[in-house]
Formats: structure tokens, sequence, C-alpha cells
């Protein structure tokens, strides 16, 4: 009777243990179940960072895209400055500048003799001479200014490729001995030019009084008369 009351015991006592063993496997269990969704929460959490990550294509593209907008607008810039800056003489419209121009002299032998000056524009320039009379003079004396004589002229002259513009001077109006000689002649589209032109001229010029006719396109009215 012992012998069995013992075994009973034992027997009793292990699954006692086997009870305990599994209950704790069972409260194992829902804490393995937090730990993988922990595992679960981080990766989902690291999945975001990747997502912020994978914006940056998103991000690149916008910067690519207004850089191509900042580029054509500065490309537009640089171009119109190119075409429409001050540097730039072919602009239709302009009146000319003396420095616009290339000059001719000839020595004439028409009405006692005087000098011919043809003007041109200068090789991709259109420009309007819009003041009928250049404005002339030998040397820097108020004696050697030519006063105009009202003779040709079309207003305004427009100056591009072959087309050209005649003025004549004749540099001495008195019939007496005296003058002045002047181996050059200075010449101005206009009285304030900044850049005016020396031309030399084909031979030594006696100024006295001189004179000077209106721009034309026709050579034939530029000869230098007192009316």
């Amino acid at each position: 009777m012992r012998s069995r009351s013992a075994r009973s015991a034992r027997l009793a006592l292990a699954a006692a243990t086997v009870a305990a063993l599994a209950a704790t496997a069972t409260a194992c269990g829902p804490e393995d179940t937090t730990d993988t969704g922990s595992s679960a929460a981080s990766s989902a959490t690291t999945a975001p960072s990747a997502g912020e990550g994978g914006d940056a294509p998103s991000a690149s593209g916008t910067t690519a895209s207004g850089d191509k907008s900042g580029g054509s607008g500065s490309s537009g810039s640089s171009d119109k400055s190119g075409s429409g800056g001050s540097g730039d003489k072919s602009g239709y419209g302009q009146s000319c500048g003396t420095n616009d121009l290339e000059f001719t002299v000839t020595a004439e032998s028409q009405a006692g003799g005087y000098y011919l000056v043809t003007a041109k524009a200068k090789s991709g320039i259109t420009c309007y001479l819009d003041v009928n009379t250049p404005s002339v003079s030998f040397g820097s004396g108020a004696d050697g200014v030519a006063s105009p004589v009202g003779q040709g002229g079309e207003d305004p002259i427009e100056l591009t490729g072959s087309a050209v513009a005649y003025t004549g001077i004749n540099p001495k109006t008195t019939n007496t001995d005296g003058g002045k000689e002047f181996e050059n002649v200075i010449i101005a589209v206009t009285e304030d030019d900044p850049d005016p032109a020396e031309l030399e001229l084909p031979d030594t010029a006696t100024v006295d009084k001189p004179i000077v006719t209106n721009w034309s396109i026709k050579r034939d009215e530029t000869v230098p008369r007192i009316v």
C-alpha cells in the first residue's frame, strides 16, 4: 500500500511539473509574438526612411526641372542681350553716329574746286542720317568751321550695305590771297558727336570762310555754291 501511495505521489508530482511547463510555454508564446510584432514594427518604421530615400529621385527630378527652366530663362536672357545689346549696331532705325560710318574724300574741280565726302555705313550696320547737315571744321578754331549752305538734302537718309550719302566742302570762298593751310578736315554727323572723324585730305587746303552742303544721295546736289 505504501508503495502504491508513493508511486501515486510521484505521478501527481510529474503531472504538476508537466502542467507547469505547459503553462510556462504558453506564457512565453505571447511574448514571442510581441517581439515579432516589434520586429515588424521596427521594419515598418524603417520603411518610411527607405521611402524618404526613395523620395530623393523625386526631389532630384524637381531640381532638374528647375534647372531646365532656369537654364532656358538664362539662355533667353543671354540671347536677347547678344542681339539687343549696346555693342550691337545692326538695329534697324537707329541714328548714325560718326563712328558707325566710313568716309572717303576726293578732290573735285567743279565750281572752282571742292572736296566731296562720301559716307557709308560700316559692315553689318543699318542707321539713319537724321541731321541734314554734317558738322565740318578745319582745325579747332572758330574761323575754320564750315557754314552750311543748305544745298541738297534728304531727311533722313538710310545707310546700309552699299548705300552712300554725299556732302560737298568748299574750303575757301573768298577772293583774297589769305587763308590758313590744313591737311586734314574734321567731320561729324552732329555738332555734339563725341567721336568726330579726322580725314586726311588728298592735297593741302587753303581755308578761308569754308562752306558745306547738306547730305544727299545725289552727288550733283552737293557741289557747294554760295547763293
